[in-house]
């Protein structure tokens, strides 16, 4: 096959400069706060919407020790009116104010019905507000009222194997000085508090826990050990959808699980960019409609997006860069030096399309070109 030729291959995007947008979606019908051409921060709340408060039944008749037909003469609240936890919705004394009792509400809301034939009471509490932050500093490109808005914005990008943990923003800060240094709990201090922390190959189980205690928006690494991770975690992880775990902060895994130092190409975005406040996002799915852990570095700068291809995916040719994501040469980037027409045998004896890849200690593999991706310019 020649220089010229290629391949479509996925890939995680890695780039100095190129164009982004970010859907930003509410759960259900509610208000959009902002218009199209507006200039939007990471924290502008861009939608707002109100979620059906829950509904608690209160068995007023058994908890009163009446019948469902008395419960009326001693209710205290109606249909409509608002109660407060612990408030007063019915009382029952009797002779002579020997026997005493009383039903509180569970909760505050609103009393909804009342059931003659159970003697039941439902309360429902209030509607929940939800609110949609812009998540990346951009302009509103976009607005479906009542829906969602469509934000762009020039940056720098950097998309990660696996994420933990949601959303959050913070100024870059390298920890370390190459993309192969292990990160370890004294790299971290409290002068990292609230900013998205840049490791090497590796952040040790001390690293993790410093970072939590320190208050790190986000951490990005090569990679982690999962014994580490899972000990960190405090449970065993499943891969196929991550990115809402409660850890304190964002962690996102640029090469996978074990000792990986990042893509240089990556560790030099983050070099570029020291300072410059990014939007961080641990949110992982690898079966269907993939989504991938990111970074994305806000920048104020003119950029042509007419000019640029989807990220994240393109066209493997020789002397492409790659990752392999398979084992055994797992987390490996190379250089592709060779993309043979002919299918090749692999160990289940399948004819598949293979990839010869120089790896960076000057091997030269042969892996289905299924187990690689592009890493992108």
């Amino acid at each position: 096959m020649s220089e010229e030729s290629f391949a479509y291959t996925p890939g995680l995007a890695v780039t100095s400069l190129t164009y982004i947008r970010r859907e930003r979606s509410l759960p259900i019908k509610g208000e959009i706060l902002v218009h199209e051409g507006q200039e939007v921060d990471f924290d502008t709340v861009v939608g707002r919407c109100y979620l059906e408060g829950q509904p608690f039944l209160v068995k007023v008749a058994e908890l009163l020790g009446v019948e469902p037909e008395e419960v009326p003469r001693y209710l205290r609240v109606k249909v409509g009116d608002r109660v407060s936890k612990g408030g007063v919705l019915a009382s029952y004394t009797a002779f002579l104010g020997l026997i005493k009792r009383g039903v509180e509400s569970p909760v505050d809301g609103i009393v909804e019905s009342f059931n003659e034939l159970t003697g039941h009471l439902t309360i429902r509490t209030p509607p929940r507000p939800i609110e949609v932050r812009a998540y990346i500093r951009g302009v509103v490109e976009r607005v479906v009222p009542g829906e969602s808005v469509v934000i762009g914005t020039p940056a720098a990008f950097v998309q990660g194997i696996i994420g933990f943990g949601g959303e959050r923003h913070g100024r870059i800060e390298l920890a370390v000085s190459s993309n192969r240094d292990v990160l370890d709990a004294k790299d971290i201090g409290e002068h990292h508090a609230g900013k998205i922390v840049i490791g090497g190959s590796l952040a040790t189980y001390e690293a993790l826990e410093k970072a939590r205690k320190v208050g790190v928006a986000g951490l990005v690494v090569g990679g982690v050990k999962i014994t580490d991770l899972e000990r960190f975690l405090g449970y065993r992880i499943g891969v196929a959808i991550t990115g809402r775990e409660n850890i304190g902060f964002t962690l996102v895994l640029t090469e996978g699980f074990g000792r990986l130092p990042m893509s240089e190409k990556a560790f030099k975005v983050f070099e570029e960019h020291q300072g410059f406040e990014a939007a961080i996002n641990g949110a992982t799915q690898v079966r269907a409609g993939v989504i991938r852990p990111e970074v994305i570095i806000p920048r104020r700068v003119k950029v042509a997006t007419e000019s640029l291809g989807p990220l994240g995916e393109g066209r493997m040719k020789v002397g492409s860069i790659v990752r392999i994501i398979r084992y055994p040469y797992f987390g490996e980037i190379g250089t592709v030096v060779e993309l043979p027409i002919e299918l090749q045998k692999i160990e289940t004896e399948s004819p598949v399309r293979v990839v010869k890849v120089r790896l960076q200690d000057g091997r030269v593999v042969t892996v289905p070109r299924a187990n690689v991706e592009i890493i992108s310019e």
